[in-house]
């Protein structure tokens, strides 16, 4: 299976690894919007190319990884792409995805093409665990937390900002909340009870902050609905302080079971990764194994993680998964 990246960044890289542990894969461009000579990947033999120079490489790709961030990238780069490729991205603004799905699977059913969109651990597995859940306990209530952790999205929506030079967003939950939830209450909570943020900035040289640090606490989809503290640092400092991009979290289904309800159960998905955009890419690389089979197959149009059956993330059989994995 031939993969291409497009862009180089965390989650470009990140790729990059996860393609040199699934032996049915090779990795063979990557297109990135900086100029290709300044670009080093570790994968020796492969080529960087201009963003420009895809489309004249669609017959020696199989599945094209977007790697662009969701505030601003995905929306155009996903529908676009897909008339040439079988695409996945991880575009993860929640609120838009059913508008994003229908962009991008009018575009890969006019070209014979399929697209997996919002692949990741949240949406992706999270999501995933979402639905198992709420269908085994229907009577019950979901519960989602993220963090402590680094959310690749929504520092790049900070970064986005004019006057900022660099910023890390951590996403940390309410443990009284989680606690709750955990002890079977089943709380009624706001957004804004479940989570805050925490916003580390580097602005650069004049910037007005004030002006920033607004922009980032009333932001749609991002901030405004959660307490939101922004700290301005060094560059120095936050390269000595929040180096890492650490993650996780918790989906939890608390419900009840027996004719009278009588009966209580908890079913917790927790994740801890040391390394947020190297685990996202560990799922999209799985789930471009299913869109190449899907392919080949003959689907087309857009697809998310609800639609994939389990058998087709693996590289092994049908009768090694029944043998091995049942």
């Amino acid at each position: 299976m031939r993969v291409g990246i497009m862009g180089y960044g965390n989650l470009g890289k990140g790729i990059e690894c996860a393609i040199k542990q699934n032996k049915d894969m090779e990795l063979v461009a990557v297109f990135s919007r900086r100029e290709p000579s300044t670009v080093k990947i570790l994968t020796e033999g492969v080529k960087v190319y201009s963003v420009d120079d895809a489309i004249k490489m669609k017959d020696e790709i199989d599945v094209l990884i977007l790697c662009g961030g969701s505030a601003t990238d995905l929306p155009t780069q996903t529908p676009e792409y897909a008339k040439y490729f079988t695409v996945i991205d991880s575009f993860d603004t929640h609120a838009r995805i059913p508008e994003h799905f229908a962009n991008v699977d009018a575009t890969a059913k006019e070209n014979g093409n399929v697209a997996i969109i919002s692949c990741g651990w949240d949406p992706g597995m999270f999501s995933l665990n979402r639905l198992y859940a709420s269908c085994i306990l229907p009577s019950g209530a979901d519960y989602t937390f993220w963090g402590k952790g680094v959310s690749q999205g929504h520092s790049d929506a900070i970064r986005r900002i004019d006057g900022v030079a660099n910023a890390k967003q951590y996403t940390v939950p309410v443990d009284a909340a989680l606690e709750k939830v955990r002890n079977g209450e089943n709380p009624e909570l706001t957004t804004r009870e479940k989570h805050t943020r925490e916003c580390y900035v580097v602005a650069k040289e004049g910037a007005d902050k004030d002006r920033i640090a607004e922009e980032i606490k009333t932001m749609p989809n991002y901030f405004a609905d959660y307490d939101t503290t922004v700290n301005f640092i060094t560059e120095e400092e936050l390269q000595r302080d929040h180096s890492g991009i650490p993650h996780g979290g918790f989906v939890i289904r608390s419900g009840k079971t027996g004719w009278n309800e009588e009966n209580s159960h908890i079913i917790e998905y927790s994740l801890k990764l040391d390394s947020n955009p190297e685990f996202t890419a560990s799922v999209i690389v799985a789930y471009a194994r299913a869109a190449y089979r899907m392919k080949q197959e003959g689907m087309t149009g857009c697809k998310t993680v609800f639609d994939i059956a389990p058998a087709y993330l693996s590289p092994c059989s049908a009768e090694e998964l029944r043998a091995h994995m049942l």
